[in-house]
């Protein structure tokens, strides 16, 4: 279960939220917790966590170690403050600012030659989705991002799903719809590196979670866990969707 804290918080915000949260999913179980701040929280993040399951990951990175790379943060440097998770290639990311499936490639493997865990996002636009290019722009995603990984590598990621239309906006994709995408990209993943690794794979479900959604999402088979945005931010409605 993921938070992505987006661009929300600061240092002492990020403290006040700790100390509330912390206590909350003190008891949970059989699930990885991660909350992911923005890059100056990071240390304040790590050290509100010691001791604790949470893990904290950064939103981002950039594929090489250091050089002159004005406003960029590698994998070393965010292993470093004591980060474990990274996200990559959120659609606000490609939206924004310009990424492709070329540079979520290389990202994921810097940052997995860091040491650290990365969640690889993919997911189809309205218009896409309307257009009945759902699985069509899942595979480009897929065979451009991810599978050309080594085995591995890609043992050692993890992919959310995330339909852009469904994330911020209040809509949500019914769990036969993300089910239905989780299991085409399983297949994705069997075609590219055999059963056993597809079966292992952990698929996150993103967009629009809610407490009053989680569990009827998380039923589903192919649907292994969250990467919650609005409803991460506050403590109480996290620890709920952590717990449910």
């Amino acid at each position: 279960m993921a938070g992505n804290w987006k661009m929300y918080k600061t240092a002492q915000e990020t403290r006040a939220f700790f100390e509330k949260f912390v206590p909350l999913v003190a008891a949970a179980e059989g699930r990885d917790i991660v909350i992911c701040p923005t890059f100056p929280n990071l240390p304040a993040a790590v050290a509100a966590t010691q001791g604790s399951r949470i893990g904290i990951g950064a939103q981002n990175l950039f594929w090489k170690n250091e050089g002159a790379y004005t406003g960029e943060v590698s994998g070393p440097m965010l292993a470093a403050v004591g980060v474990q998770w990274v996200i990559i290639g959120h659609s606000e990311r490609r939206q924004y600012f310009g990424e492709t499936d070329e540079s979520v490639l290389k990202k994921t493997v810097a940052a997995l030659e860091a040491g650290l865990k990365p969640i690889v996002c993919v997911g189809e636009r309205l218009e896409e989705r309307e257009s009945g290019n759902t699985e069509a722009v899942l595979a480009k995603q897929f065979a451009d991002g991810i599978a050309k990984l080594t085995p591995e590598q890609f043992a050692k990621i993890v992919i959310a799903y995330e339909p852009v239309w469904a994330i911020g906006t209040g809509k949500t994709a019914t769990p036969e719809i993300a089910s239905d995408a989780h299991r085409f990209i399983r297949a994705r993943a069997e075609a590219a590196f055999g059963p056993a690794a597809a079966a292992g794979l952990r698929i996150l479900y993103g967009g629009s979670v809610k407490p009053d959604n989680t569990k009827t999402l998380m039923a589903k088979e192919d649907i292994d866990g969250a990467l919650v945005g609005g409803a991460s931010l506050a403590p109480d409605s996290f620890a709920a969707i952590v717990n449910f």
